[in-house]
């Protein structure tokens, strides 16, 4: 090494053992552990951004640390106010079409009237049917289609049973609560049997008896019915034929064919090419949402039946069987699986409206689909993991406000 290295080196030593011996000197902070401010979210959802975090609160020094510093400026030694850690929210959807999401509700809750001021839910399925709950929704948004369901209705025995007098025993128990008149005025349809599974011909032509004798009854005394119900991948595609007669009284009577569309881990599981097997692709049709394509497009259209449809029932469910992804029910029991796959940019709630945003842009391109009802708002005891209201709520109700209403 010559001499003039070997002197800048013993410099650098001399001004490096000073910063040392100086640092010394000077007293060493206390570590806190980092704040996660309660930053109130966006109500908003999809791709990635961060709300602004609110800022943590500043320490409140001792009256001699603040006559110090006032004095000599030395710095304060209190403990260091940290960082606060930004909470994400949801991003603002853009403006698009008219809605056609609407919601399933199990009682009355205020959320559910936020929604229904953007005028633009496109059906509510209730549980509750009280006549003053009825009124205020068509009172708030007339042009929302309203769907109850008798909820004592035990499910039959497809086998041994009379479709005609159980079609007369329904009407008997339905007619005189359908016909008070504030919910002869609200209720624009009544469904019967919830989720019947049929397995065989014989089984679909009887529930096709009961649905159109009892849409004639009911129709009589000026009720409409929503016939079928049908649970999500049901019935068999082959099976449909045998209902023909129940939607030929659905287009006589001006009713409505019920189905409902569920998926997992994600709305569009067995949709398009999101199919288990490798290499399948279902276009924009599917197994389990998106199915009712095949229905219609398959079998009513060519037979004249393409009556108005209401999914009366939609969302995430692990129910569903033959899927991908760990066990759940409802669309919370999925939220760390979509973190742990990378879906999830922002918020679980907020990637859970994006999947209702996608099934409502296909439901957008098919004239004969009225609304589909999310399960659900206000849920029903035991079906917590399906609820939507709060965050939820609030995301959906800034994707509805930026749709026109129809």
């Amino acid at each position: 090494m010559n001499p003039i290295n070997r002197y800048i080196t013993a410099v650098a030593a001399v001004v490096v053992a000073l910063i040392l011996l100086s640092a010394c000197d000077q007293p060493t902070p206390t570590p806190t552990p980092t704040r996660t401010p309660k930053a109130t979210p966006t109500l908003t959802a999809s791709a990635t951004s961060t709300a602004t975090a609110t800022p943590a609160a500043t320490a409140t020094p001792s009256p001699a640390a603040t006559e110090t510093a006032s004095v000599a400026q030395v710095p304060s030694t209190d403990t260091p106010v940290p960082t606060p850690t930004p909470t994400p929210s949801a991003t603002p959807f853009p403006p698009g079409p008219p809605s056609k999401l609407g919601l399933v509700v199990g009682y009355n809750h205020p959320q559910l009237f936020d929604l229904l001021a953007t005028g633009n839910v496109a059906v509510v399925k209730t549980l509750e049917y009280d006549p003053n709950f009825v009124v205020e929704i068509k009172k708030v948004s007339p042009d929302t289609l309203i769907v109850s369901r008798y909820t004592p209705l035990p499910l039959p025995d497809l086998n041994n049973w009379d479709p005609i007098a159980a079609a007369r025993q329904f009407a008997d128990l339905l007619l005189p609560i359908a016909t008070e008149p504030r919910r002869l005025a609200s209720i624009d349809c009544w469904e019967a049997y919830n989720e019947p599974t049929v397995t065989t011909v014989e089984q679909m032509a009887s529930l096709a008896v009961f649905e159109a004798e009892r849409t004639r009854l009911l129709a009589e005394a000026g009720v409409r019915s929503c016939v079928g119900n049908f649970g999500t991948g049901q019935p068999p595609l082959e099976l449909w034929p045998a209902f023909f007669p129940a939607l030929e009284a659905v287009k006589q009577y001006n009713g409505f064919l019920g189905l409902h569309e569920y998926s997992a881990p994600e709305m569009w599981f067995a949709a398009g090419a999101n199919q288990l097997e490798s290499g399948s692709d279902e276009g924009d049709e599917g197994w389990l949402t998106l199915r009712y394509r095949k229905v219609y497009r398959d079998i009513l259209e060519p037979a004249g039946l393409a009556v108005p449809l209401v999914i009366t029932e939609t969302g995430v469910d692990g129910l569903v069987s033959g899927r991908p992804g760990p066990a759940g029910n409802g669309w919370k029991d999925f939220a760390d699986y979509w973190r742990s796959q990378g879906l999830v940019s922002t918020l679980p709630e907020g990637f859970y409206v994006e999947q209702l945003a996608w099934y409502d842009s296909n439901l957008a391109q098919d004239d004969y689909v009225r609304g589909a009802a999310i399960y659900a708002l206000a849920v029903p005891t035991g079906w917590g993991t399906y609820e939507i209201l709060g965050l939820p709520a609030d995301i959906l109700k800034q994707y509805l406000a930026v749709h026109p209403p129809r």
